[in-house]
């Protein structure tokens, strides 16, 4: 710790991203990346854009993607917000809607960059617990809160609210802010964009990271009423008024438009995730139900963290949680057809051997 440090940074305790190892013929299924390159026509738009207009600055309001992710989910150009990544999206609406003086709610098993906010924005915060079947129950959300916040469909268990107990959980908090983070709506849940012009207290939050295939692009969106979008334009042109540069607003745009190619691989990932999961199954696991394009599992008789080791040794990577409730899971990513097989293969000798 440094003497030159200010007196909230050292009460921090930074998010952990997930390992991102240089190592060669890795299958890596820790971080939920899409296993499939880009829209071609993303990859042709920005090499365009690599030229002499990278001189100038980008356009502060990337509009040209606005107007695309309005067009996309049926909105105005005012119900939209850009920022570099979702989870620059979300640490701006901490800053926006949840310093107040009440504490802000979401679940206790869910994205571990929530409690971080909290600490950074000096946010008072409350988990509620999941059910025994690791479900979100909305009536225990119906508490004196500054907002709510949770994953949909949450991570890391990858189980979806239905869109009408969502519904219920806006009509329960009407004077506060619910954000519904979407990271993961495209591989199997109904989005809450459809229930934007009907709950002003409503903003959606996705990412191109996952069903775009752009995690190295760095690009979050939210969908809101204009009151709720504007809130998030002063927090961002008090912090960074560029967030997106030339060539990532012109990859975004061009990825949003190719919905052939967006929809193809969804499908994909999808038909892999059934697949895993029943072989899984047959391998001794329990896995949740997902509507994410990863499995959270645990298996009848090895511990997760023995397995996740023995996992690293075969050169397969995969996320476990040293965690209460869930130190005995792993949340294993979706990946190609064939990493998905070697997987399979991997686990079946290792379980024969133990």
């Amino acid at each position: 710790m440094s003497r030159f440090w200010s007196p909230i940074v050292h009460t921090l305790d930074p998010y952990v991203p997930g390992e991102q190892p240089k190592v060669l013929d890795l299958i890596k299924l820790n971080t939920n990346e899409n296993p499939y390159p880009p829209s071609p026509l993303a990859i042709s738009a920005m090499k365009a854009e690599t030229g002499d207009s990278l001189r100038l600055y980008s356009d502060p309001n990337a509009s040209e993607l606005k107007s695309a992710l309005a067009d996309n989910f049926q909105l105005a150009e005012d119900q939209v917000f850009v920022g570099n990544g979702s989870d620059e999206v979300l640490a701006h609406s901490f800053q926006a809607f949840f310093q107040h003086t009440k504490p802000l709610l979401f679940p206790d098993i869910s994205y571990s960059f929530y409690p971080v906010y909290c600490g950074l924005y000096q946010v008072e915060q409350k988990r509620i617990p999941l059910n025994d079947d690791f479900d979100i129950d909305i009536n225990d959300f119906q508490q004196d809160n500054t907002g709510i916040i949770f994953p949909n469909p949450n991570a890391p268990t990858g189980k979806a609210l239905p869109l009408e107990s969502i519904k219920q959980l806006l009509a329960m908090n009407r004077d506060t802010v619910v954000i519904v983070d979407e990271a993961y709506i495209d591989f199997g849940a109904d989005s809450a964009a459809s229930l934007v012009n009907d709950y002003d207290n409503l903003l959606v939050v996705q990412t191109f990271s996952k069903s775009r295939s752009l995690a190295g692009l760095r690009v979050g969106f939210a969908l809101g009423h204009c009151d709720l979008i504007g809130g998030l334009e002063r927090v961002k042109n008090s912090f960074n008024p560029y967030p997106l540069d030339r060539i990532a607003i012109k990859g975004a745009v061009a990825a949003i438009n190719d919905t052939a190619y967006f929809e193809a691989t969804c499908q994909r990932i999808i038909e892999s995730r059934d697949w895993l999961t029943e072989e899984l199954s047959k391998l001794g696991f329990d896995s949740l139900e997902s509507s994410a394009n990863f499995i959270f599992t645990q298996h009848k008789k090895l511990s997760a963290k023995v397995l996740s080791q023995k996992l690293r040794d075969e050169n397969i990577i995969v996320r476990y949680f040293d965690k209460p409730r869930i130190d005995n899971h792993l949340r294993i990513t979706v990946g190609s057809e064939a990493e998905c097989k070697q997987l399979v293969s991997s686990l079946k000798c290792i379980i024969e051997s133990s």
